[in-house]
This record gives structure tokens, C-alpha cells and sequence, in this order.
């Protein structure tokens, strides 16, 4: 059966019978993909009773039947999963979140307010893979001359053996949060004072609190201003 290019649909053959069948599947898939907006990017299990529409991108790492279906976008159709592979360019709602994303190489991102001619608000988003252990610095940085305005961070994958852990810099162990839940899904928020300055680049220190680290995965945004000169 032909398909469209881009989303596709099943396209009418000359002469085909029982042709509601092909619009119907061609309209469903324009019903999950047309402002697309998703309940959760960070759950790894599939949900046991999940409602039909329902839209999740499937995470790094993802169990079940989304077992290899990192970034793809998974919808419940007629009970169980059907799975959509994303374009460049597509954007979607994340509601658990409340915030935009958008695919590209690969990767959905958070989107970052435009860039103005005087600065911006802009976001550094990595993710870091527990090793077991002691405190142990993100490969990810926070840029040399950044002003950081905060810290958010999501559990992707539960943070096994310590009671909890803190959240700071190789000069401040606890400077964006102690204490910080370990489940998976657990959200971070931590917003500083005033903006801090960093002049070199610098990871994010994580350090165990109530026994050392057997394992876990954390993605973090940097959330930080950028000054550019005027224009020309």
C-alpha cells in the first residue's frame, strides 16, 4: 500500500473496496501526531492500564514492550502500542513537565526562549550514569562564563543505595540541594539566590548521602543567562 512521505498515511488505491479502512487508519495516526502532546518523556515502564490516545516518548533505557524503542514516540491504539519514529523538527507538549521539547540529531531537547540582540535565558541539558560508589562529578558541564540561575534535574532511573544525595560543585557539595529523593521520575528544583558566576566550566558533583551509589541515571538542566553584544 502507498504511503505519504513524511507521516505515513495509507493512501487510497484506483478502485479499492472497503475504502473507510484505509481513510480511518489514515485519520487515527493524524489524531495522535497533529499537536502533539505527550503525558511523560522520563516514564521507563509502560503503563499497566494506560487510555486510549494516550502519547509517551519512550526513554533511554525503556523496558517492556518500549524495549528498544528509545525517542520514538509510543501511542496506545486499539489496546495495546502502536510506534511512531519522529522527524527533525517535530515539537511536542510534555505534560508532566509542562514544557515544549523538540526532536533533533537524535535527541529530544527542551526548547530555550530565542535569543535576543542583549541576551537570553538558555538551558544546558545532560544526563549523568551513576557508578557505584562515592561522589562523582557529571561528564556534562556548566559552560565557562555562565550565570546560573538554577538547577532542575530528573530521576530517570532510581538512584540505588544511599537513603538520599546532594546536588553541588566541586567548592559547594550541597549548593543545589541535599537530601534529594532517589525514585525514579523524582523531580529536582533548585534555584539559587542570586545568579552564580563560573568562569571555567565545571560538572555537577553528585555525593551520596546514607551509603555510596550502586546505580541510577539523572538528566539535569542548566538554566543560565547569555549575553551577546549588539549588532552590528
Amino acid at each position: 500500500m502507498a504511503e505519504t512521505a513524511n507521516l505515513d498515511l495509507p493512501l487510497l488505491a484506483d478502485g479499492q473496496a472497503r475504502k473507510h479502512i484505509t481513510v480511518n487508519e489514515a485519520l487515527t495516526r493524524l489524531d495522535h501526531l497533529v499537536m502533539l502532546a505527550v503525558r511523560s518523556r522520563t516514564l521507563a515502564t509502560p503503563p499497566s492500564s494506560p487510555l486510549e490516545g494516550h502519547r509517551y516518548i519512550v526513554p533511554v533505557g525503556a523496558s517492556g514492550s518500549w524495549a528498544g524503542r528509545a525517542t520514538q514516540i509510543a501511542i496506545v491504539v486499539n489496546g495495546g502500542w502502536d510506534f511512531v519514529v519522529p522527524l527533525a523538527g517535530w515539537r511536542a507538549f510534555v505534560e508532566d513537565e509542562g514544557a515544549d521539547v523538540v526532536y533533533a540529531a537524535g535527541v529530544w531537547s527542551s526548547l530555550t526562549l530565542p535569543a535576543a540582540p542583549s541576551g537570553a535565558i538558555t538551558v544546558v541539558e545532560f544526563e549523568h550514569q551513576l557508578a557505584a560508589g562515592g561522589a562523582q562529578v557529571t561528564t556534562g558541564k556548566i559552560p565557562a562564563g555562565s550565570l546560573v540561575l538554577g538547577v532542575t534535574a530528573r530521576v530517570q532511573q532510581a538512584i540505588t543505595g544511599v537513603s538520599g544525595w546532594s546536588l553541588g560543585v566541586s567548592e559547594a557539595d550541597t549548593r543545589y540541594g541535599s537530601g534529594l529523593a532517589t525514585g525514579a521520575g523524582a523531580g529536582i528544583v533548585s534555584v539559587v539566590g542570586a545568579p552564580l558566576a563560573y568562569s571555567a566550566s565545571i560538572g555537577l558533583r553528585l555525593t551520596p548521602q546514607g551509603g555510596n551509589f550502586t546505580g541510577g541515571r539523572v538528566k539535569f538542566n542548566v538554566h543560565r543567562l547569555t549575553f551577546s553584544p549588539p549588532p552590528a
